[in-house]
């Protein structure tokens, strides 16, 4: 088995290192404050932005995972956390002379701009319409061109345990739609993220062909099997929690409606053998308050 790195081994990162665990690999969690990652995660202390303590994180990994996430919304702290953090992790690699076989980057789906309810896919343009999105895809290409063999999983909004924004908002009646827009919305549950992540690291078959399948070299796009309209999935939401569904408003007024809307398609990924756990919203957010009742 391998020695895995999950560097920036927060929600998603430990479910990732968990599973992987499981499957017998020995797995270390670099973040800078690890002495909370459960067992058999072993605890790397270290800081992606600064770089100090990568190298001896890095020593003898031969399969990483990069899954940080950035302080704070700022064109700052993502620059810090994407292109600045990976190359501190690359530069690691190589000074140690890693045998690493793959690595994994968790983008998003942020990097593309459309915003007309379009089909995308591996190979649509990357127009990123703010800076989030912009160092993202900074990432992406310095991965891509490392030389080292690569997978970039661009993820949709993420949803699961301790991820309940929207399940908060129409429980409390705050949230509302645009009566004069249709807004696509992509997402991916917790579980499924982790899932995909682990496939792309040791999926069966060849991890050539998996890792550089024709059509957009390294890229796989990591949401549901339904690309879903924002109203739809409130009104959902509402139905199920047995409240009011949500307001219609002018498009200028429901400000978290403002942005994209794009539907993404997992088909490359389900191709390559991944089957999902929850392949749309109603599973995914019907185990989470199943869940959230049974605790």
């Amino acid at each position: 088995m391998a020695r895995v790195l999950i560097a920036g081994c927060g929600d998603v990162g430990t479910a990732v290192g968990l599973r992987l665990a499981a499957d017998g690999h020995e797995v270390r969690g670099l973040r800078r404050r690890p002495d909370a990652l459960p067992a058999p995660i072993v605890p790397c202390r270290g800081d992606l932005a600064s770089g100090d303590g990568l190298e001896a994180a890095a020593r003898g990994v031969e399969l990483a995972v990069y899954a940080a996430a950035a302080d704070a919304f700022s064109d700052e702290a993502y620059r810090s956390a994407y292109p600045g953090g990976l190359g501190n992790l690359l530069a690691a690699l190589r000074e140690v002379r890693a045998p690493v076989a793959r690595v994994v980057f968790t983008s998003s789906t942020a990097v593309y701009g459309q915003e007309d309810g379009s089909w995308v896919d591996e190979t649509s343009p990357t127009e990123p319409r703010g800076f989030s999105g912009l160092r993202v895809l900074e990432a992406e290409r310095l991965l891509l061109a490392s030389g080292l063999p690569a997978a970039v999983l661009r993820l949709g909004g993420i949803y699961g345990p301790g991820r309940t924004r929207l399940v908060d908002e129409v429980r409390s009646g705050r949230a509302v739609c645009a009566a004069d827009r249709t807004v696509y919305t992509n997402r991916i549950h917790r579980d499924d993220a982790a899932g995909a992540i682990r496939h792309l690291l040791h999926a069966p078959g060849a991890i050539r062909d998996l890792l550089h399948a024709p059509g957009a070299d390294g890229i796989w796009l990591g949401v549901d099997r339904e690309p879903a309209e924002r109203c739809a999935v409130l009104d959902w939401l509402a139905d199920r929690l047995g409240v009011a569904r949500p307001r219609r408003v002018p498009a200028d007024e429901a400000a978290r409606e403002r942005g994209g809307s794009k539907r993404c398609s997992s088909a490359k990924l389900v191709a390559s053998g991944y089957v999902f756990r929850y392949p749309t919203f109603r599973e995914g957010y019907a185990a989470l308050l199943d869940d959230a009742v049974g605790a």
